[in-house]
């Protein structure tokens, strides 16, 4: 079905229907819109059933069903209204059919610029709470009151603005930060998701920089707040504190790599370092192993993807060694474990690079350097050597490969 014969449908049947939210605002700000959301207005339940028998309903709350259209099974929802009774996102009574007008669903929702709505087929705009004029000048704003009745929002409009680059309007930061009680009661899937979405922003810091600002970080990421005021050695790190040094890591790495877990790792390389005493500050001796601890405790709050878990333990403990080794056998034994571990090799570079402003030349050259030191294999030792003794046949024949390859790039490099 094509989406000019389910619009007809549905204005067959006496009901009205539009495109809402993200797709209408990224189509004013004359960026590529995702996928299209549908919202009937001025039809039941019963009669759209009818018109569309094939419809499968995926709402629990609401109606919401798939359709599909234009060869995508695209979410149709009927306006609705909400009415706030208990706490978090669940403590809601929500109120929808044929009587639910336009302007009482877009009222619901959470920011302006997420309020608008384009009706089908002439697709004429409905922008009654300002939406067009909030794209326009980037602004996050609040349509109501409704916004702080989902504690997550505030989230969204961290992340909101990260991801556009528009600023918190003063009323918005009231908002969330009216916000702070119940989302600490969140549940720590609802947090992750938005901290994905954030970190594949272009600049990631934003949304923690906006979290802190609104007095909402300590209770969305309490590992990160810690991080602020930790002094550093200004020598090494002129920027400031741990924080403003860990923002300027992940965004550092954002603009290097799409990898949603080498930007992970950047966030967590130095977690460390919320813990440190105030007694040894500016230093901070030991910061690694007590960042594993950090991260490990972070995933008992909210279980992290396996991979983050792994790829951030392992950074936080190499990213200091990393760039001082100088013996061949524990830069190939190094070289190696990257490797093994859920990062890719660029996913290591892009945070070492980040946090050291550089690269030693072994690092730089890592992936050619493996590709030599993994034609080594057991088969090819000497016929007289078993067990134990092969593989150390194979790592002494690793090292050679990775001492010859440094050689001959040495020696290109003088020519």
């Amino acid at each position: 079905m094509t989406e000019k014969e389910f619009v007809n449908k549905i204005r067959t049947a006496g009901a009205r229907v539009f495109i809402v939210g993200g797709w209408v605002r990224d189509f004013l700000r004359q960026m590529p819109a995702h996928d299209k959301d549908y919202m009937v207005v001025g039809i039941d339940e019963k009669k759209f059933q009818q018109c569309f028998p094939d419809a499968r309903r995926v709402g629990k709350a609401f109606p919401v069903y798939l359709v599909e259209i234009d060869g995508c099974h695209a979410e149709v929802a009927f306006a609705r209204k909400e009415v706030k009774q208990g706490t978090g996102y669940r403590g809601f009574t929500v109120e929808y059919g044929s009587n639910v007008t336009l302007e009482e669903d877009l009222y619901r929702r959470d920011t302006t610029i997420n309020s608008m709505a384009m009706e089908l087929p002439a697709g004429k705009l409905f922008d009654p709470y300002g939406g067009a004029r909030d794209v326009e000048q980037g602004i996050i704003r609040p349509v109501s009151h409704h916004f702080a009745e989902d504690p997550v929002r505030a989230l969204r409009a961290a992340r909101q603005a990260a991801e556009f680059g528009f600023i918190l309007a003063e009323e918005t930061k009231a908002a969330m930060q009216s916000c702070r009680e119940e989302l600490a009661e969140e549940p720590s899937e609802r947090l992750l998701q938005e901290l994905k979405r954030a970190l594949m922003t272009e600049k990631p810091s934003r949304f923690f920089y906006a979290l802190q600002e609104t007095n909402l970080l300590d209770v969305t990421f309490p590992e990160l707040a810690r991080l602020i005021g930790k002094t550093q050695p200004a020598a090494f790190h002129p920027e400031g504190d741990a924080f403003v040094h860990t923002m300027l890591v992940v965004d550092t790495v954002a603009a290097e790599t799409d990898s949603l877990l080498a930007r992970f790792c950047g966030l967590v390389h130095d977690l460390g370092k919320g813990e440190t005493p105030a007694e040894m500050l500016p230093h901070h001796y030991d910061h690694e192993k007590r960042g594993q601890d950090v991260l490990k405790k972070w995933n008992s709050r909210m279980t992290l993807p396996k991979k983050w878990l792994q790829g951030g333990l392992f950074v936080i403990a190499q990213h200091m060694r990393a760039p001082r080794l100088s013996k061949a056998g524990k830069i190939a034994e190094l070289l190696l474990n990257v490797t093994a571990s859920p990062l890719a090799i660029a996913d290591f570079q892009a945070v070492i690079r980040a946090d050291h402003h550089g690269l030693p030349a072994y690092l730089e050259q890592a992936a050619a350097i493996v590709m030599q030191m993994q034609q080594v294999n057991g088969g090819q030792a000497p016929k007289y050597l078993h067990g134990t003794q092969i593989g150390s046949w194979v790592r002494a024949q690793q090292i050679k490969a990775y001492q010859n390859f440094m050689n001959q790039s040495q020696g290109e490099s003088k020519l």
